[in-house]
């Protein structure tokens, strides 16, 4: 991965159909100090100048394009390897759950807000150059070692994680698609970590963490959630069943690392 050391190493390609709301943004990503910009446009149109992308690359979009959602681009996106682990910004008015559900699970680094200020839309460049540097900020002991466990319904978010594990130096992970799925590879197998989602079938992510604390053989393993779900009342349930941390999707690179290592250390 390219090694990103401030916001004039990125090269940013934007998708925006409105040549005026371009223009706006364009000059913030200028004032930033944004090496490289391009505008694309349309959905087909960014998958078309994604083929020369170079890794240094993040993709900031709105979510209705005139030929596909923001949501079908980055889904696209996650599905061709050379592009699957370029960052993906979301600019977008919509507070529907459900239609910005699936631009998290894709691993998106961040989602702003229209109307935006200049300093909302720094932040999300620096998470995303965040994520394209190699980690500095973790010290774990014999991490190369390090066995996880890997639970969520969106093979997507798993292979957004993944990444993110292996970028650590993180290579023994092992992937379940839900909670029930998880117990029975907890019962075989030893882990130093569980990574889950809230909200899968079978069993949710609440469930397997009681069921870890009470039931498990390895009821001390640290468990962290990272999750879309915005139900407080859910999440605090989630905290009294032990979870050891929850972090929000999206999530910044930097924090869920951190999060990671004040897991493994409790």
């Amino acid at each position: 991965m390219r090694m990103v050391t401030s916001l004039a190493d990125l090269s940013v390609l934007l998708v925006e159909p409105s040549s005026m709301q371009a223009h706006l943004v364009q000059r913030m990503l200028e004032h930033q100090g944004v090496g490289q910009v391009v505008v694309a446009d349309g959905g087909a149109a960014a998958l078309a100048a994604l083929q020369s992308a170079g890794p240094g690359t993040v993709v900031i979009s709105s979510l209705y394009l005139p030929d596909m959602p923001g949501t079908e681009l980055v889904g696209q996106m996650r599905e061709v390897p050379g592009l699957a682990a370029l960052p993906f910004i979301l600019l977008s008015s919509e507070t529907r759950p459900q239609v910005l559900d699936p631009v998290r699970q894709a691993g998106a680094c961040s989602i702003v807000a229209k109307p935006f200020t200049e300093q909302q839309l720094s932040r999300a460049l620096y998470a995303a150059a965040d994520y394209l540097s190699p980690p500095q900020d973790v010290d774990l002991a014999d991490i190369e070692g390090l066995r996880v466990l890997l639970v969520d319904d969106s093979r997507a978010s798993r292979n957004h994680l993944r990444r993110l594990l292996e970028e650590l130096g993180i290579s023994r992970i092992t992937e379940a698609t839900h909670g029930r799925e998880a117990v029975a590879l907890l019962e075989a197998t030893m882990v130093d970590l569980v990574i889950t989602d809230y909200n899968m079938p079978e069993m949710d992510g609440r469930e397997l963490t009681e069921y870890i604390r009470t039931q498990s053989w390895q009821a001390e393993v640290p468990v962290l959630m990272v999750t879309s779900e915005q139900n407080m009342g859910r999440l605090a349930a989630v905290e009294r069943a032990g979870v050891s941390a929850i972090c929000d999707k999206p999530f910044e690179a930097g924090s869920i690392r951190r999060l990671i290592s004040d897991a493994l250390v409790r």
